[in-house]
């Protein structure tokens, strides 16, 4: 049967727990009906109550009939998406134990043991692992040498969780890892989103050696643009990385060319003559305000449910705010219009043993820090609802 909304009767069965099956499917003519009979099979082979749901994402090629013939209860999701077309699956399955796996034949279906037995013992997910078992010509040296291996080293960078293949399209997780980790992306990138939140909500996951086949049909992966997409989420979800990291680096280099600049004009390198004041304001002023867009991403992603809350965020939800940020900024553009007004009173005119050029660029740095600190205090005080 093809539905938008599958009626359906209350589960009425003994056996626990209830298994869901869910499978994306775009114009898998070649293969849903084969992956589907292959999940009904294992059910009834190993006696496990479940249900097999193929969600259709705008095939014209009679994929959905196809699934439906074969035992699956269809549902159509018509925002594209890999991520999206898997979240309406979730939203639709009942089971307490859930699957998921592209229906392109790559995964074998009839045979989900040892994908499903960690559940039983404890295990939030399972993520199977297909590194020593491809067989050949199934995935493009770039995905297997490349592209996965450089997202799993990122998730475990970015997380501490060691999972060999993130990328894995065949995983099994219970009901309450689903709920959990509040999974909200469209895109291919759900695979990177579902590690990395069971990773920073302390889920407990384990790997699972599988057989990856040759796909049938057309290839919906698109190198370029999905890998991009992993990235950009991966950054966007650590702001630690993208941000504060990097703002912490470039700030020290700046105060330390800032303070070089200070006993002289320029310094001799060789032959050459490097006036480092220019490059001092611009490194600290370029890091603290990574280091401040970090702390205002961490909010964000904090109220988003994507990171946790740290010592940092406790002291600023505590001690901090609005009033404490604008305090600290008149501060700093105070110190920066005083050692103006100094200079300018004192009427120097840099010949003296001090650089004066690098005390005024220390001045305007303090200032524009100053400027945005306090704005960045009205930011958080926006994420915050104050």
């Amino acid at each position: 049967m093809t539905t938008d909304a599958p009626r359906r009767e209350p589960l009425q069965t003994s056996q626990y727990p209830f298994i869901s099956i869910v499978m994306p499917c775009l114009n898998e003519k070649e293969t849903v009906e084969v992956c589907v009979r292959k999940a009904v099979g294992w059910l009834e082979r190993t006696g496990n109550a479940g249900e097999v749901i193929v969600v259709d994402n705008g095939s014209d090629d009679g994929s959905p009939e196809l699934a439906a013939h074969a035992g699956a209860i269809v549902v159509h999701e018509a925002v594209r998406g890999y991520g999206a077309a898997l979240r309406r699956g979730f939203r639709e399955a009942r089971g307490e134990w859930l699957v998921m796996g592209d229906c392109d034949d790559t995964y074998d279906f009839s045979d989900l043991d040892a994908l499903m037995a960690p559940l039983a013992t404890g295990t939030d997910m399972v993520v199977g692992n297909r590194h020593d078992n491809i067989k050949p010509g199934a995935m493009t040296w770039s995905h297997r040498y490349i592209g996965t291996p450089v997202i799993s080293m990122l998730l475990r960078v970015f997380t501490g969780l060691k999972v060999g293949d993130s990328q894995c399209g065949l995983r099994s997780f219970t009901r309450d890892a689903l709920n959990r980790m509040d999974l909200h992306t469209d895109g291919m990138e759900l695979a990177s989103e579902m590690v990395l939140k069971a990773a920073r909500r302390d889920l407990k996951v384990a790997e699972c050696g599988i057989t990856y086949d040759i796909r049938l049909g057309e290839a919906k992966l698109n190198t370029f643009r999905d890998g991009w997409r992993h990235l950009r989420f991966l950054l966007l979800a650590s702001p630690n990385y993208l941000f504060t990291i990097p703002g912490i680096i470039l700030t020290l280099l700046g105060v330390l060319t800032l303070g070089a600049s200070v006993p002289s004009e320029s310094i001799e390198i060789g032959s050459m003559s490097w006036q480092p004041v220019f490059a001092g304001s611009i490194l600290t002023v370029v890091g603290v305000n990574a280091i401040l867009l970090g702390f205002t991403s961490r909010l964000h992603t904090l109220r988003r449910g994507m990171i946790n809350e740290d010592h940092i965020l406790r002291f600023y939800k505590s001690y901090l705010g609005l009033e404490a940020f604008i305090m600290i900024g008149i501060v700093l553009v105070l110190g920066g219009l005083v050692m103006d007004v100094v200079l300018a009173v004192a009427g120097v005119d840099g010949t003296g043993s001090l650089n004066y050029t690098a005390l005024a660029a220390i001045a305007q740095t303090l200032i524009i820090i100053g400027v945005n600190a306090a704005l960045v205090g009205f930011i958080t005080s926006i994420i915050e609802g104050d």
